[in-house]
């Protein structure tokens, strides 16, 4: 079964009397150069597993249990079951697991396969967990390689750099602990049925923790307060959302050489780390 022809599709969920969920942000390919893509993207091969979000109807999963040893997908939707196991028939290397990927173990799950020489993260996200998904996949720290099919808005502010409008916080979080790259935009005419959005594809590969941050912790609240404001100068973010006299902020902006005026999307990682330290010397 060709599971990227719109036919094939309709004739698969009518039989199983399925219906698409706004709520779950459902929408299944239908260009089968999309599932090859990614799946050539995510670096699986023989000797590593794949964890998968939500399969779908199997199209990405069927691509990478021909790359990868073993291939785990976890899908919330009960109604696609049945589904999946008709079209993964015959896939031994493929396990579903029903579920919230946002309230499973996902360490867990990539344990007890010393068989694999490593674990990549691949999926198809819907668009409304997005955010809390790719953080969930990072702060596991246990992916050689996470690649995802988003919303292009969040694959651009992930990738954004300094200075630019798409530069927030999240970027700043993937940038941290990972090397992102938007590989390529996915039309919503390659779904059914369509978003109104387009989509892109990005890999992100696990750096080493910036050596220039000393603390994690105190880094990443000064990150999240210089961006509370987006519209507010540095200085006025901080302040506002730091338990830290104005007068501090001021001083550990000027130690670090960077204008009171300034806003937070100007500030690249080092520049944080610098500002970071600067404030926790004044304590």
């Amino acid at each position: 079964m060709n599971l990227c022809d719109i036919n094939q599709i309709k004739s698969l969920l009518a039989r199983h009397g399925f219906r698409f969920s706004k709520s779950m942000g459902q929408n299944f390919l239908i260009a089968d150069w999309v599932p090859r893509e990614i799946a050539k993207a995510s670096r699986a091969h023989p000797d590593t597993g794949v964890l998968e979000i939500g399969p779908g109807i199997g199209c990405l999963t069927q691509e990478l249990a021909g790359r990868a040893g073993k291939v785990v997908s976890v899908e919330l939707d009960k109604a696609l079951l049945p589904i999946l196991e008709e079209t993964l028939a015959g896939r031994d290397n493929v396990e579903i697991v029903p579920g919230d990927i946002l309230k499973l173990d996902i360490r867990q799950m990539t344990r007890d396969m010393p068989w694999l020489s490593g674990f990549a993260a691949c999926a198809n996200l819907p668009y409304n967990i997005t955010t809390p998904a790719i953080t969930a996949l990072i702060e596991a720290q246990c992916f050689f390689a996470i690649t995802v099919m988003i919303q292009k808005e969040v694959a651009q502010r992930i990738c954004a750099q300094p200075g630019t409008k798409d530069y927030g916080a999240f970027s700043v979080f993937c940038q941290y602990h990972t090397a992102p790259e938007l590989l390529f935009e996915v039309p919503p005419d390659c779904f059914l049925p369509a978003p109104k959005v387009t989509s892109a594809v990005v890999r992100m590969v696990p750096r080493p923790v910036p050596a220039e941050v000393d603390d994690p912790d105190h880094f990443f609240r000064v990150v999240k307060a210089a961006f509370a404001l987006r519209r507010k100068t540095l200085l006025n973010s901080l302040a506002a959302n730091l338990d830290r006299p104005r007068e501090d902020i001021l001083r550990a902006l000027e130690a670090c050489g960077v204008p009171p005026d300034t806003r937070g999307e100007r500030l690249s990682i080092p520049q944080f780390a610098q500002l970071s330290k600067a404030l926790r010397g004044l304590i």
